[in-house]
């Protein structure tokens, strides 16, 4: 057995994107757009770690998606998650959880789908302005 994605349904292709490769830092690696059954399939995967993709799935007829917290989360460990963090923030990215510890923070993608960042082996030094940082939100 392998595993092969983990597929979040999205409402704007475009938007989803932006967040996941231009934000996050994902990679494309390839699309599929069914005409005969009006979808598009995106799969990304994080860099150099393409055994471990996401498959973004657009259903051309509009319909509503309900929040994604039923979900659970996506998970990604980063060299620096401070630095990651202030990425995200620049880019407009809400922090919900921020890395007060060090180790763990939240965000949402924009069809509410929770992603956990962490950080690759031991926690950082705790610093502001993360430490003071309140939860926004959900995550």
């Amino acid at each position: 057995m392998k595993y092969l994605h983990t597929m979040v349904r999205v409402t704007d292709i475009d938007t989803s994107i932006d967040f996941y490769c231009n934000k996050l830092g994902l990679e494309e690696l390839r699309r599929i757009d069914n005409e005969a059954g009006r979808f598009t399939l995106v799969f990304l995967a994080a860099p150099g770690d393409s055994d471990a993709q996401v498959e973004l799935t657009h259903n051309w007829d509009p319909e509503p998606l309900s929040a994604g917290r039923n979900f659970g989360h996506l998970a990604y460990s980063v060299e620096n998650i401070y630095a990651t963090c202030q990425r995200l923030m620049d880019g407009g990215v809400v922090i919900n959880r921020p890395p007060r510890d060090g180790y763990m923070a939240f965000v949402q993608s924009p069809d509410n789908v929770s992603i956990e960042i962490l950080q690759q082996g031991q926690p950082l030094a705790q610093q502001e302005p993360w430490q003071s940082m309140s939860n926004t939100g959900e995550w």
